[in-house]
């Protein structure tokens, strides 16, 4: 994507229609106002619908289809408050160009940048799952094993393995020792 799609004309006034590169005049709030989602009502993004998918049968789509495209309503909104309010003298004509302007070039912009929003937050949701797993995991054995019950089974347990291991370890040097296969005569035989 150029730069050129990123700023328009109108009557000689340039226009940047790209919401992020307003992003050094922002403060955090506004900042985090335009990246998450769910800031603008639900039934302003319901009425907004026609403007930017016209022929969309929004009855045959999914949850998740419908999420990203409420979406990606939501930032064009938000985009167009943003140009508003930096460029207070546009007269209504104008701004119904610039709003066509923003459908032709950032529809397909905005619609991939609401997709990873929600492939980003969802991997965030899932990693947040796993540690907390994780921890619920190591705490349960950390319960389990400070238990008294617990204690006093495992130092015999682990007593019982500690002399099973020697005493493997003995039996298998003896049974070494008087191998068949490690006297000579078996050698010369062959």
């Amino acid at each position: 994507m150029s730069f050129q799609q990123d700023i328009i004309k109108i009557n000689g006034k340039k226009i940047i229609i790209n919401p992020f590169l307003y992003s050094r005049k922002f403060d955090e709030k506004t900042k985090k106002w335009l990246r998450e989602p769910g800031q603008i009502s639900k039934s302003r993004i319901v009425i907004n619908r026609g403007k930017l998918y016209p022929k969309l049968n929004w009855e045959i789509l999914t949850l998740n289809e419908k999420l990203y495209k409420d979406t990606t309503i939501e930032l064009f909104l938000k985009t167009l408050e943003i140009i508003n309010t930096f460029n207070p003298d546009l007269n209504y004509e104008q701004l119904v160009e610039v709003e066509k302007q923003l459908i032709y070039y950032k529809k397909i912009a905005f619609e991939k940048w609401s997709e990873r929003y929600f492939i980003k937050r969802n991997r965030l949701l899932l990693k947040e799952k796993r540690k907390l797993e994780r921890a619920k995991f190591i705490s349960n054995w950390q319960i389990w094993l400070t238990l008294a019950e617990t204690q006093k089974l495992l130092i015999p347990m682990f007593v019982i393995i500690l002399v099973s291991a020697l005493l493997g370890w003995f039996v298998g040097l003896s049974k070494n020792s008087c191998n068949p296969y490690f006297e000579s005569n078996s050698i010369n035989q062959l």
